[in-house]
């Protein structure tokens, strides 16, 4: 089937997704990529995964039995979320804090430390099947969305049922 790469784009550009930057050491420094293709995959064992473009260089630093970071964005972490999609910016200060070595975004709406457990070749991507061992909640503000090519802005609202978690688990 020859499908218009144009069309595909924009149709798979109608589903909102949430951001997030994948944190991880180069040469024992903290270094992160945005990264918006990103999902839960099985809550037991709790398993997510994320698609790196193949032609991307992080590859070669998450690969199996790796352990990183993933940190959903806020709003008010567009910067960071730039910075990391290859708009370096050398003023920016990056908040990194660091969860048994991984390192992580300080001010994410959440974070999640991994270790990739399975890696797939998919068309132009590698696919990152990745076991949870560690997560934790961040203060409750509005996500960072991209939608049809832009990020845009949506009201996070308390849930109607609060159910209970703890603030993190290792």
């Amino acid at each position: 089937m020859n499908m218009d790469a144009t069309l595909f784009r924009a149709v798979m550009g109608r589903f909102a997704t949430g951001v997030t930057v994948i944190t991880f050491l180069v040469d024992e420094k903290a270094a992160g990529m945005t990264a918006n293709a990103f999902m839960s995959v099985s809550l037991e064992p709790p398993l997510v995964l994320t698609s790196i473009r193949s032609q991307s260089r992080v590859n070669r630093l998450v690969q199996q039995g790796v352990r990183f970071g993933v940190n959903v964005l806020a709003e008010s972490q567009l910067d960071l979320c730039s910075h990391f999609s290859g708009k370096t910016n050398k003023d920016i200060e990056v908040p990194f804090i660091f969860q048994d070595g991984i390192p992580l975004l300080a001010g994410s709406l959440a974070h999640l430390g991994v270790r990739t457990v399975d890696v797939h070749p998919a068309g132009d991507h590698m696919l990152y099947i990745c076991e949870v061992e560690y997560v934790k909640l961040g203060e409750h503000r509005k996500p960072l969305v991209f939608f049809s090519g832009n990020f845009r802005q949506v009201q996070a609202h308390t849930p109607v049922i609060n159910w209970a978690a703890p603030a993190e688990c290792s």
